[in-house]
Formats: C-alpha cells, structure tokens, sequence
C-alpha cells in the first residue's frame, strides 16, 4: 500500500486492463489459485514480495521499483468504454474456492460519483486503510482522486492497529475515514475520554456488518462528525443503499444511491408488502458484468429484472433478507444461506468446509457461527475424524492457514462421534454443541507471570478474553483471540505502558511471556531517548494510573 499501488491501478486502467488484488500476505496456494483462476497475464509487484507463486502462473512479473526509462512514456490513446472491465476481486465461493466477480467501469463510476454528489462529501483527506483485496479499497482510492481530494494511505497492517490510526489522524488532518462497525468501536476506546480529540473528521462512513445504535451515538458523541451507514456486496460496485444515522434513531440500511434499484421479493420472486419480510434483491447501472468463467453460477445469481422499464436488465439476488419500512427505507435481517460476515469479512462457510475435508485425518466438517462468544461472533469448525481418536486440532488448523486467508480460519474446534442430521438427511445446525469456553492447550497447570510486565500482559489478556487467568506459555490465539481482540490488548497496553505497540506484535509474539518481553524492550528503548523531565512526567502519569 502506498504510492506506488496508487500508480500501477491508474496505470493498468489506462491501458485498457482490468486490475486483479493480490495481497502477498495470502498462503500462496491461493494466490497461485487466484493468478490462474483469473488468467491474469501480467503481474505489476514491488520489492519484499515473493515472486515464486506469480513467476510459476504469469512469468517474470513487472516490478514498479524497476528502471522504467526505456518505456514509453506518452499518453496513450483512450481504449476504455463504460462497459470495460474495470476490476475482478475474489470473494468466498461455497464450492470450496473463491470466485471472481467482474466490474465493469460504468458501475464503480457511478458509485464513486454518487457520493460527493448525495452527501457534499467531497474535498477534504480521505484515509486510505482497507487491503486492497476488499471492494471498499476501491472507493477509498478512487472517490479522492476524482473529486479533488487529498489521499493519505495507511500503512499495511494499519487497519487493525486504532491506535496508528489515530495518529495518522491527526497528523494528516483526515476529514473522512471507513470503519467496519467492530472496528469503529475499538477506534473510539482509544480515544481519550470526553469530547473528541480528532475535530478534523466530518465523516465516518460504516459498512461490512450491522451498525449497532449505541455505536451512532457514541461515534456523534466522541468524534462530532456525520454517522453513514452503507449495505452492498462486491456483485454491486460496493454499496447500493446509503442513510445518515442519527442518535437515537433505529439504524437502518436506507434507500438506494443513484441509478440503482432495490426489490424485495418471496422465494417466487414476487414483492412482498411493506414490512414484511423477504429476499433483497438489487437492479441498476451498479451490477457487476458476472463471476469470471462461471456462467452457470453467473445466471443463477444474476437473473432477468420483470420490474424493468426496458427489456434485457438484470437484477441480482443477493441471498440477504430484509423489509420495507413505511418510510421507505430498508431495514436488514440477515442472510437466507449459510454466508456469514464476521468482522465485516464475507465468508461462505461451505468454502472452509470443502477445504477442511481435504484433510486426510477428516471425514467430514462443518463450520458454524458462535454468537455468544467474547468480541462479537466467531467461527466454530466442528470435525468428524477419519481414525479412531480424535483429531489434532493444531494440525488441522495449520493446514488450513496455509489455504485461506486468517479471517476464515474458525477460532474454536470441536471434536463430534457424528454430525446432528434433520430427518431430510441435513445437518441439524441448531443442535450443534455450543463450543467449551477458550482455555489454555498447553500440558500442566499454567506457569504464573514471573514479572511486573508479563503480569500486566496477563492481565490485559484475561479482561479482553474473558478468562480468569493467563499462563506466560498460553497462545493468545488458543484462548480465543482474533484480530479484533489483538487491537483492544494494544490499546489496553498503551494505557499502562508508554509505548504504542502495533497490532502484529501480538500475532508474532503470541504467549505472554513472548509478548512481556517486546514490550519491555520497547518500553526500555522508550525511556532510553527520554529527557530528564520526560522521564519524570512519564513516572508521575504512570504513578496516577
């Protein structure tokens, strides 16, 4: 992220290309998976990149660090139309691999355009944090550049660390920045308490998951700025439906932007009254052009509009449920499938399932959504073993982080004899076991914090996790925690420690005693470039606390 990613997608959609996302941070099975799904024919990367997966599908790539002189460097002539393909991004596929859908250039202009146009939300610095892999980066990228904006990128990994984002901020006087809900909520804890100190911020724009209604209020009490709540998925340029959220008012989904429509409709694909429930279904410039290579799945989702004024419009099915309400606007109830977002990242369960029963030591999985558990909902994988005893949970989990990306990788594993089955023959997913409470996986009892920093970690852990007590060889990961939770340990530390540590200490320092041990170095190199009344304010704030 940075500059350079900025030119090479301007770039590519001057000459004519398609851009595909790539982040290199995937295993790379996928990433070799995605480069020949797609048919990419060329890969534009940068430096501290593993080449070894996109040489073995496209050849030598094309690097943007390279000497570039030789190239021409006119202007060339125009050869994109509105119904080019602007971009491909790959989104969870219940078939067990992702799929990618195509977006033409007249549908994300038209969603790029809107926004300025409906809200007055032009001008200004717009934070550029969302991995490029995600359609929001899209809007984050390209709405500046078109209306005269100042775009400021965060630094890969900054979209999980409030406390960085914060920073950049101020710093960078940000007027408009994009937050998951979930997210949005750690961004404000670790704010200081009262009115907000970050006055530059006149927009925050939420998306991805439910916006709860304490977290309007809280964003309009702390940050004094416009509250928007956006609903769309990827097979329509990113967002369709748009409202401002006021305090105290029931946070719904609104109405649709500019040039789209929105049905809802029965399983006969019939209107339903208002204020019933039924299929959100979605018509307009704004429809993607199809899943690459896939015409069969292409036609099942994208059917044909009997509401259109003109013959030949499509509408697509979005398998989400919703309700007209009497003033118009939509209100969201959740999925009709088993496609779930957790952390504003669209998973299609079947897609883990697929994966897991590959493995030899797996005779069948099934992976599920936990809602009760700490830090919002989380993946469940519930295994059936091939052999006699019960699977290596660690095995299988390691197997999978090596072909999906972190976000699908389920948090809890339970071992089952047979799976619960309806009288139809299906898995009953309302009689699954309710997963044990995360605990620690090492032998023994627990070793106890040995110092004042590892008993700070621990303690911090146990209040984010839920636990009673942590041992300084228990995994973070083991006992429950994500990313998500990972930014609140963050901030948690920054109050009691002087030092901002970032997010990705917690995933590559993982125990407490691994972690205890950064950020006692980080604390010492801290102190070490303070002054003597630096010093002493630092040790009077933290005598307070």
């Amino acid at each position: 992220r940075g500059v350079d990613l900025v030119v090479a997608l301007l770039g590519v959609l001057k000459a004519g290309g398609a851009y595909l996302p790539v982040e290199p941070d995937q295993p790379a099975d996928r990433i070799r998976y995605l480069l020949t799904d797609s048919k990419a024919t060329t890969v534009v990367t940068g430096p501290g990149v593993d080449h070894e997966p996109l040489a073995a599908a496209t050849g030598a790539p094309i690097r943007v660090d390279d000497d570039h002189r030789g190239l021409p460097d006119g202007a060339p002539e125009p050869v994109v139309g509105p119904a080019n393909a602007a971009y491909v991004i790959y989104t969870s596929g219940s078939t067990g691999r992702p799929k990618g859908v195509v977006v033409e250039h007249r549908a994300i202009v038209n969603r790029v355009r809107w926004m300025p146009d409906a809200l007055g939300a032009d001008g200004g610095v717009v934070l550029q944090k969302t991995p490029y892999g995600f359609d929001v980066s899209v809007c984050e990228l390209f709405s500046p550049l078109t209306t005269g904006a100042t775009l400021v990128t965060a630094r890969p990994g900054g979209h999980r660390d409030p406390a960085y984002l914060a920073r950049v901020v101020a710093e960078r006087q940000v007027t408009s920045i994009r937050f998951v809900p979930s997210m949005l909520r750690a961004f404000l804890d670790v704010l200081p308490a009262g009115r907000t100190s970050l006055p530059s911020i006149r927009w925050v724009l939420c998306s991805g998951e439910a916006l709860p209604a304490d977290l309007v209020a809280a964003a309009h009490d702390r940050l004094d700025c416009e509250v928007v709540n956006l609903y769309g998925p990827t097979e329509a340029a990113v967002e369709v439906t748009s409202t401002r959220c006021l305090p105290g008012e029931a946070v719904t989904i609104g109405r649709p932007v500019a040039n789209t429509r929105t049905y809802i409709v029965d399983d006969e694909l019939r209107p339903v009254p208002v204020g019933e429930p039924g299929e959100l279904v979605l018509a307009g410039i704004q429809l993607a052009r199809g899943y690459l290579g896939r015409p069969g799945l292409t036609a099942a989702c994208f059917v044909p509009d009997p509401f259109a004024d003109r013959p030949g419009q499509r509408m697509y099915r979005t398998g989400d449920r919703a309700r007209y309400l009497p003033d118009g606007s939509i209100e969201y109830l959740g999925r009709r499938d088993h496609q779930v977002k957790i952390r504003g990242f669209r998973i299609e369960l079947g897609e883990i399932e697929a994966v897991l029963g590959q493995h030899p030591a797996v005779r069948a999985a099934v992976v599920d959504v936990h809602h009760g558990a700490v830090g919002g909902p989380q993946l469940v994988a519930y295994l059936l073993p091939a052999g006699a005893g019960p699977a290596d949970h660690r095995a299988v989990r390691a197997y999978l982080a090596e072909r999906v990306p972190e976000h699908m990788v389920p948090q809890s594993w339970v071992t089952l004899d047979e799976l619960p089955l309806t009288g139809s023959g299906k898995v009953d997913r309302r009689r699954l076991p309710e997963p044990a409470p995360p605990g620690p996986v090492t032998d023994g009892p627990a070793v106890a914090p040995r110092t004042p920093t590892e008993r700070a970690v621990a303690e911090v852990w146990a209040e984010v996790l839920g636990v009673d007590r942590c041992g300084i060889h228990d995994d973070f990961f083991d006992l429950g925690g994500h990313s998500l939770l990972a930014t609140q340990v963050v901030a948690l530390l920054h109050e009691r420690f002087p030092v901002d540590l970032p997010v990705s200490a917690v995933f590559e320092a993982p125990t407490v005693a691994e972690l205890a041990t950064v950020l006692q170095r980080a604390v010492e190199e801290r102190v070490a470039g303070m002054s003597e009344s630096e010093l002493e304010t630092m040790l009077a704030q933290v005598g307070k606390e």
